[in-house]
C-alpha cells in the first residue's frame, strides 16, 4: 500500500519525531509511506492533487487533526488521524479551528489517542464518533553513549562547582518555543539554588524560537542556579538524562511528552507540570511528581526527598 503522511516537520521537534517513527514502523510493515510537512500545501485542494497523481496514493494519515488533517479534506482515498496534543488541548478553544476540526474527525476513517484522556478531551470538545477513536500510547527507544563526561557537560553549561558529584541537577528537556515555556520555572529554582547551592537547573534543547531563545538566554545569564546547555545528539542527551537527579517538564500543552517517557524508560525521576497530557502519563507521587502554580515550591523538597518510584 502506498500511503500520504502529512505532519508538522518542524526541525528537531516531538512531532517530527514521532511521525519519522511511524513511518518506520509503518515501512518495516512493507508499505510505501512517504512524509511530507505539512507546511509545504496551502490548501486541501493541492494535496487531492498529489495523491492522484499516478501511481495514486491508496490511503492517508496525518498527524494533528488541524495544521495537518484539514489538509485531507478533499482527497477521495481512506484516511486517519493521529491526534498532536495542541489541536485537542489547544485549538478546540477557536470556534472556527473546531468546526474544521470536527469535519476531519467526521471523515476520517478511524483517529488514534496517544492516552485515554485525550480520547475523553475529544469527544468532549468535537462533534465525534466514540468508536472511531483509538487509544495507542505512544513507543519510545533510549540510546545512552558510553563516550559521555558528566563533568564536562556540566562545565560547558556554566555550571561551576567544587562538588559536583554531589550536585542535584534538574534537566528541564524541550525545545524553545512558547508551549513549552521553559522560565516557568526558573525564579523557584534560583531561589531553591540559593538556599542550597547544589541543587540547579539546566534547560537543553533546540533553538526553535528565535525571539524566546534571546529572552531565555538573557533571563538565565542573569539568574542564579539556572542554567543553559547546547544542544546534543539523542544519544549524549540520554546519557545527560541519565546522570541528573530529575527531569522537568513546564509545558504549557503536551500530547505525550516523549522526554518524560524516555526519563521512565531511563530510571529517571520526573517532575511534570500537572496539565493533561503530562497526567495522562505521570501518576503522582508514584512514577513522578506533578506541580501546579501553587504547589511547585512544595513538590520540589519531596522530590529531593525522592519519595516517589520511577
Amino acid at each position: 500500500m502506498k500511503l500520504l503522511f502529512l505532519a508538522c516537520l518542524s526541525p528537531k521537534t516531538g512531532n517530527h519525531t514521532t511521525a519519522e517513527r511511524i513511518r518506520s514502523h509503518i515501512e518495516s510493515a512493507g508499505h510505501i509511506c512517504e512524509l511530507r510537512d505539512a507546511a509545504e500545501f496551502r490548501s486541501p485542494a493541492e494535496v487531492a492533487n498529489l495523491v492522484s497523481r499516478n501511481p495514486p496514493f491508496q490511503g492517508a494519515l496525518a498527524i494533528h487533526l488541524f495544521r495537518a488533517g484539514r489538509l485531507l479534506l478533499d482527497i477521495q482515498v481512506p484516511f486517519g488521524v493521529i491526534f498532536g496534543g495542541t489541536d485537542i488541548n489547544e485549538d478546540v478553544k477557536v470556534a472556527q479551528k473546531r468546526a474544521v476540526m470536527e469535519q476531519v474527525l467526521l471523515k476520517a476513517r478511524f483517529a488514534v489517542a496517544f492516552t485515554d484522556k485525550l480520547k475523553a478531551e475529544a469527544e468532549l470538545f468535537l462533534l465525534s464518533q466514540s468508536s472511531k477513536i483509538y487509544v495507542q500510547p505512544q513507543g519510545i527507544q533510549t540510546e545512552v553513549t558510553e563516550k559521555f563526561c558528566w563533568a564536562e557537560f556540566l562545565r560547558s553549561s556554566g555550571v561551576t562547582s567544587e562538588h559536583m558529584d554531589k550536585m542535584r541537577v534538574f534537566l528541564l528537556v524541550c525545545g524553545l518555543r512558547r508551549v513549552k515555556d521553559p522560565l516557568y520555572l526558573v525564579k523557584v529554582f534560583s531561589e531553591w539554588h540559593c538556599d542550597n547551592p547544589l541543587n540547579v537547573l539546566v534547560i537543553i534543547g533546540p533553538k526553535i524560537d528565535p525571539v524566546l531563545t534571546v529572552e531565555v538566554e538573557a533571563v538565565v545569564k542573569r539568574t542564579a542556579g539556572v542554567f543553559l546547555a547546547q544542544e546534543r545528539s539523542q544519544q549524549e542527551l540520554h546519557a545527560a538524562m541519565k546522570r541528573c537527579f530529575a527531569v522537568v517538564n513546564s509545558s504549557i500543552s503536551e500530547g505525550m511528552s516523549a522526554a518524560i517517557l524516555e526519563a521512565m524508560d531511563l530510571g529517571v525521576p520526573v517532575l511534570a507540570r500537572d496539565i493533561p497530557g503530562n497526567a495522562a502519563v505521570v501518576q503522582h507521587e508514584f512514577t513522578g511528581l506533578l506541580y501546579s502554580s501553587h504547589q511547585v515550591q512544595r513538590q520540589i523538597p519531596l522530590c529531593s526527598a525522592g519519595h516517589y518510584n520511577s
